[in-house]
């Protein structure tokens, strides 16, 4: 019998928010100021299309299609821009940001900062603003658990590896994979009737 070498430092499979914690952070979500319907926007781009937090912040006006429902990300890990569907809701949260509370500038980036000069924000001020807001759900929960969510979502309407790889923006089926550790608490679920 062989016995391998002890393996450290095993990346752990992405966390996620289950669907009752969605369900608190979205309803935990406050409209009443300009800040507040900025990080609305924010929070739904990430949940709805699994963006990074620095997409987020090269998002232009120029990349979004109101008409069509869609938006363009240009600047991914890939280097190959995708497009994307955009669901009705995430549509009418950037809208609300866009007409309603975004500063009038010149950029022509969608997230600019409040105080002026108008600049566009950075992926630091979108991780924190989304940071703040599951904090104040009272989740210990980072931006990049919305990105983890929208892949374990993707696995549960049965979405191949492959079509999430393309989705996510994944340089290589690597990364992805480790979505797959995810779905095994699913199995376990079905198999020993386990919580998750």
């Amino acid at each position: 019998l062989l016995i391998g070498p002890p393996q450290f430092a095993q990346k752990k499979p992405p966390k996620f928010l289950r669907p009752q914690e969605v369900k608190k952070l979205f309803s935990s979500l406050e409209l009443s100021t300009s800040v507040d319907i900025r990080t609305y926007a924010m929070i739904h781009l990430a949940y709805a299309l699994g963006l990074r937090p620095k997409e987020i912040s090269r998002i232009t006006l120029d990349h979004i299609s109101f008409t069509r429902g869609e938006i363009t990300i240009r600047e991914r890990k890939t280097n190959k821009p995708t497009t994307l569907p955009l669901p009705k809701q995430t549509v009418k949260a950037i809208a609300a940001y866009v007409f309603k509370a975004r500063p009038q500038t010149k950029h022509r980036h969608i997230f600019v900062t409040y105080y002026r000069p108008h600049s566009p924000v950075r992926p630091g001020t979108v991780a924190c603003a989304i940071g703040k807001a599951m904090k104040k759900a009272g989740l210990s929960s980072s931006a990049y658990w919305l990105r983890h969510t929208y892949a374990q979502n993707l696995l549960g309407i049965g979405r191949s590896i492959y079509e999430i790889k393309e989705m996510m923006g994944h340089q290589n089926i690597q990364c992805t994979q480790r979505y797959l550790y995810i779905d095994t608490e699913r199995m376990r679920k079905v198999l020993f009737n386990e919580t998750l």
